[in-house]
């Protein structure tokens, strides 16, 4: 049978493998074939994500993507010991929900640093000579509803999935020419920790709004690890720039 999603002899990178999202990603690819690369803060984690995958030749390496400046040359390392890759996955992301009377400087540098500026950094080193396929490869970035809702509390997390969209269509214009292809999925709520910490910070009567405002009910995981594997694999080849939006009908009305 004919499988289009078909990831064998392909090597994946992804962030915020140990958790959530992130690790739905690494446990399909698996199944798909890909050899995976984990990245996350967390060996413990990383290694009940591994136990949870198939194949063999996976490689998890803690790392703290708040060093910025590190990351291309971290990538470029990662790259010389297991070859070139082909698909880079950022799934690693903060967002704390903080009314504007309770902002600071320091809050938006946390939601820029992991969720936008690491985005930049990763494809900075991705992009390298020697370091990805040059046959074809796939960068999928997580970007959010957020950036399309305005949900009161949560400007800042959406102001940084917003910039992670527009970073996303610029490089996918500047990297066509190496043949990479960049796009982002943008999940409305999905039932991840991340979700349960967001879960704890509103009140009964605000969850059960966001829980009516998705026709379909909240989404899981492998919900969006399904379409973060299509926009990597042969299934997208014609696929660049573009913004998935995996909702269950919430931003439809």
């Amino acid at each position: 049978m004919i499988n289009p999603m078909e990831m064998t002899g392909r090597t994946v990178l992804v962030t915020g493998a140990s958790s959530g999202i992130g690790r739905d990603a690494c446990i399909l690819l698996s199944q798909l074939g890909a050899r995976v690369v984990l990245l996350a803060r967390d060996r413990a984690r990383l290694d009940e994500t591994l136990s949870r995958m198939e194949g063999m030749g996976h490689l998890a390496r803690e790392v703290d993507l708040r060093q910025v400046d590190a990351i291309p040359d971290f990538v470029q390392a990662i790259a010389g010991e297991v070859g070139p890759l082909a698909g880079l996955v950022h799934s690693a992301g903060n967002q704390v929900t903080v009314p504007i009377r309770a902002m600071d400087g320091k809050l938006f540098e946390r939601h820029m640093d992991i969720n936008v500026t690491a985005a930049g950094m990763l494809i900075k080193g991705f992009q390298r000579p020697g370091v990805f396929r040059t046959d074809g490869s796939s960068v999928v970035l997580l970007s959010s509803t957020a950036a399309l809702v305005g949900v009161p509390g949560n400007s800042v997390y959406a102001a940084s999935k917003g910039a992670v969209i527009a970073l996303a269509r610029a490089l996918a214009m500047e990297l066509v020419p190496k043949k990479i292809r960049i796009n982002c999925v943008a999940p409305a709520l999905v039932k991840t920790e991340m979700f349960d910490r967001y879960n704890k910070s509103i009140s009964e009567e605000q969850r059960q709004k966001f829980e009516a405002v998705h026709p379909m009910g909240l989404g899981e995981p492998r919900d969006i690890a399904n379409a973060i594997a299509f926009l990597l694999a042969d299934s997208s080849r014609w696929i660049t720039g573009i913004n998935l939006v995996l909702d269950g009908g919430y931003t439809v009305p």
